[in-house]
């Protein structure tokens, strides 16, 4: 056997028998959730096999056990890893009362870029609430009541502050979640909608989607500027307006007025 090919060998045994360092395992590990993920995403849990997984990974199945006992486990493993840091960012950066422009500010820049990491995630997450609806223990269950406990009880706060009546803050939470993860789902759809907009992930593109979610948060949740206290400006009003009456009455009393005026003038004949 030539000496080159004799070492290559060797090499290739010593690589093969010597164990995976900590590193390699982590990097190897996270290969396996970012293909689950994708994966996940686009056909659910039950249709995806163990051996899509293993030919997305390049990896044999038993490798893929060595990581994850099996594929129910590797689901969780990866809703873990999205959905938590969204979990503890949200709890970190509001507090109760009042919302704080920089705390929107702060937990909209970690959610962005944790949503522009990990792109399949809006998609998987819309996925699986979708098909959860009809089991009777849904596998996202325990994160959609955190997200959702925590979430509206932060909303809540900031809602009364800013003038929302109780039973609006359910449907207010659905719409700011909405809000926040429609664009990551619906990104392949963007260009069709927006063609100017070739690349929704670039970091022009990131950098607007993180700035009209802090205006729009903050134009729904901030506190409601306060009227400058003084004399009302009666010479631009109406007179109804300079007497406290809004449009509606206004245009009955004016009705009523053309009414007398009628019957009076029915009366004189």
């Amino acid at each position: 056997m030539p000496v080159r090919a004799a070492k290559g060998r060797v090499l290739r045994e010593t690589r093969t028998s010597a164990a995976p360092s900590v590193a390699e395992q982590q990097s190897t590990r996270d290969l396996i959730l970012d293909a689950a993920e994708r994966l996940f995403a686009k056909h659910g849990l039950d249709g995806v096999a163990v051996r899509d997984l293993a030919r997305e990974t390049d990896l044999t199945a038993s490798s893929l056990y060595n990581h994850f006992p099996s594929k129910q486990a590797l689901y969780d493993a990866v809703l873990e890893r999205g959905l938590r840091p969204i979990v503890e960012m949200t709890a970190e950066a509001w507090q109760a009362g009042p919302l704080k422009p920089q705390s929107v500010r702060a937990q909209i820049e970690q959610m962005v870029a944790h949503l522009a990491e990990h792109r399949d995630l809006a998609p998987l997450l819309q996925r699986v609430m979708l098909e959860d609806a009809a089991r009777p223990e849904p596998r996202i269950g325990k994160w959609i009541r955190s997200l959702s406990d925590q979430g509206t009880k932060l909303i809540r706060d900031a809602a009364g502050a800013a003038g929302w009546r109780p039973e609006e803050v359910p449907h207010l939470a659905f719409a700011l979640f909405g809000m926040v993860y429609s664009y990551f789902t619906n990104a392949q759809a963007v260009h069709a909608v927006a063609p100017w907009n070739k690349d929704p992930f670039s970091a022009r593109e990131l950098e607007l989607q993180r700035r009209f979610l802090e205006q729009a948060i903050l134009r729904l949740l901030g506190p409601r500027p306060q009227r400058a206290a003084g004399k009302e400006n009666k010479k631009a009003r109406p007179e109804g307006f300079a007497r406290g009456r809004g449009p509606s009455e206004e245009r009955s009393r004016t009705a009523e007025r053309v009414g007398e005026h009628r019957t009076g003038a029915k009366g004189d004949k």
